[in-house]
């Protein structure tokens, strides 16, 4: 009876094992994280471009920048499409994660809005402006601000600056440090803030008609950093479920989207 019951078991574990290689997902899947807009919303007309040609593109939706990135590098997700280059670099680093850029898709202006102020002039001594909290984009907004004659950091920072670069600081303006998906939320506590493009969008704000002043579009230094990309676990760049999506995301569909939707504030890059 115990032998039978044995091997019972083993013939049980075996068909457990088979049915979890055939639970394998299908190369012709692929599960991609983004933030809501605009990467979500791009992904759902690039999603029609890859069904044409015999592709499932499933969407999973991230409210933050973190999440997304772990997900890649466990495995949980085949792609993200959320971030620039200089941020993925970044975590990298900081993380030990193990993620690759496999296309730069577009960019996306950082522009400063108006809060309690509604004009650069007009900011009050002492008045508040809020900055997104992680390392390269506080730099890109700092920078920002530099270039506005808000505030001037000490020579040769550039990317790499922090409030701590700041040398000259005419208005005594504070200057809070903000998780960058809060700070839409905040913008009425604040004199003026500095917002990522994506978190601009879903706040319904406008580059082009809301912005008080935007980033050099045309500058190679902003484009060739905070290009948004399709970002992978290293070594899956070249997955011809990957080049499928990149193909999806660089089509005419695509670009015409884009360019109807975002009015600016998202710029494609082919």
């Amino acid at each position: 009876m115990k032998k039978a019951f044995l091997t019972a078991a083993v013939v049980l574990l075996t068909a457990a094992a088979l049915a979890g290689c055939g639970a394998k997902k299908d190369s012709k899947t692929l599960t991609v994280g983004a933030t809501p807009a605009p990467h979500a919303e791009i992904l759902e007309v690039a999603k029609e471009v890859m069904a044409e040609k015999g592709y499932t593109l499933e969407i999973k939706v991230y409210n933050d920048y973190v999440q997304p990135n772990t997900a890649v590098e466990n495995g949980d997700l085949d792609a993200n499409y959320f971030q620039h280059v200089l941020y993925l670099e970044q975590f990298n680093e900081e993380q030990n994660t193990h993620l690759a850029i496999a296309e730069k898709i577009h960019y996306e202006p950082f522009g400063i809005y108006g809060g309690k102020t509604k004009s650069l002039d007009a900011i009050p001594d002492g008045g508040t402006v809020a900055v997104p909290n992680d390392t390269t984009n506080e730099a890109r907004a700092l920078l920002l601000l530099e270039q506005q004659g808000l505030i001037k950091l000490q020579e040769g920072v550039g990317l790499n600056a922090t409030k701590k670069d700041i040398i000259e600081n005419p208005k005594n303006l504070d200057i809070k440090e903000v998780e960058a998906a809060q700070i839409p939320l905040s913008l009425q506590d604040v004199d003026v803030a500095v917002i990522n493009g994506n978190y601009a969008i879903g706040a319904g704000l406008s580059v082009g008609k809301d912005a008080l002043a935007i980033e050099d579009a045309e500058s190679d230094v902003v484009q060739q950093n905070y290009a948004n990309v399709i970002a992978v676990k290293e070594g899956n760049e070249n997955n011809e479920a990957i080049k499928a999506l990149i193909e999806a995301l660089k089509s005419d569909k695509v670009k015409d989207f884009i360019n109807e939707k975002y009015d600016g504030a998202v710029v494609p890059l082919f």
